[in-house]
């Protein structure tokens, strides 16, 4: 269900205004609330960022209708990109390392986009030089490239902090959500910090990822099945803001895998392991803070679920942790 009650003119007017539902797990003396992101049109949180980067940059003269948009991207940008692009009169090319889930690459090809595989042994790094590589060779071209613009964070500043601060009433006493390019995370916790700015701010990664490096954690760095969230180079992240952060928490790769299948079994949530790691450091930090531990301005939590286990069946993703394939 959602808030829309009128017919609309474009898949695009019904981006946003997704539900924001209890997750029972939680302690009832410090509640958390998911922002259920898979009912946008594309079904991830990246159909936000996608209409608004994209109009934003038409807007600003950095492309014209009918140019290129070319993104590095994992998957679920790509699908936000694609469902904005075609309705706004632009092509889309997307560079995909190849271990990324075939749902997605699936998807952005039947949403009218082209889609450039890169080695995985090659990572994000080489999927954003060949995008500009791309870009370079065409005219009416443009990399918006989600892991440094600013547009990326600004999109939640505008959507995703708003519906969360008035969905709660403006009691909202920490903001959970992981980190990949770490657009979400800012921008919602900004808004919110402008609300109020005792808002707690926790960043969300697996175990063996980088971020919180940045926070001055000696963590170390290894490969995790997580999808969607982490880094293993935070210089490319130039979104986060650790300053701004006041904890990084790591869940392991089995406890994500556990709390995704407990969602699904227990409270009916179909969503995928960025949202089963969201889940547990949500349930961490509504424990602490009604234990006192965490000393946040009201006792509510908000946390983000960015997709569903749909887009990951094929890595049998509900099959025993040894089973998954991340």
């Amino acid at each position: 269900m959602t808030t829309h009650r009128e017919p609309l003119d474009s898949v695009l007017d019904t981006v946003g205004e997704t539900p924001l539902v209890r997750v029972h797990e939680s302690p009832d003396e410090a509640p958390v609330y998911a922002k259920l992101e898979s009912f946008n049109p594309g079904a991830s949180v990246k159909d936000r960022i996608g209409k608004y980067m994209l109009e934003q940059m038409l807007e600003r003269g950095d492309l014209a209708p009918g140019g290129t948009v070319i993104e590095p991207t994992a998957g679920n940008t790509g699908i936000g990109f694609a469902v904005a692009a075609r309705q706004l009169d632009l092509d889309a090319v997307f560079v995909v390392p190849e271990r990324f889930s075939v749902e997605k690459q699936t998807l952005m090809r039947a949403l009218g986009a082209e889609v450039i595989n890169t080695p995985t042994e090659d990572g994000m790094e080489r999927a954003i030089e060949r995008a500009h590589e791309l870009a370079g060779e065409l005219e009416n071209a443009a990399v918006p490239q989600q892991f440094s613009n600013p547009l990326n964070a600004e999109a939640h500043y505008e959507t995703t902090g708003p519906e969360i601060h008035d969905a709660l009433d403006g009691e909202v006493g920490a903001i959970v959500a992981g980190c990949g390019t770490a657009g979400t995370l800012m921008g919602t916790a900004r808004y919110l910090r402008d609300q109020n700015s005792d808002t707690y701010v926790v960043a969300v990664e697996p175990e063996g990822s980088l971020y919180a490096r940045l926070e001055g954690d000696h963590v170390e760095e290894d490969e995790y099945k997580t999808e969607g969230i982490g880094t293993h180079n935070p210089a490319t992240n130039e979104l986060f803001d650790p300053e701004f952060v006041d904890d990084v928490i790591q869940v392991s790769d089995e406890a994500a895998h556990h709390e995704l299948k407990r969602l699904a079994s227990e409270e009916g949530h179909l969503v995928a392991s960025s949202a089963g790691a969201a889940s547990v450091a949500a349930c961490q930090v509504a424990d602490d803070i009604a234990d006192g531990v965490i000393d946040a301005p009201h006792d509510t939590v908000a946390t983000i679920f960015p997709d569903s286990s749909e887009r990951y069946l094929s890595k049998d993703i509900y099959g025993t942790y040894a089973e998954w394939e991340g």
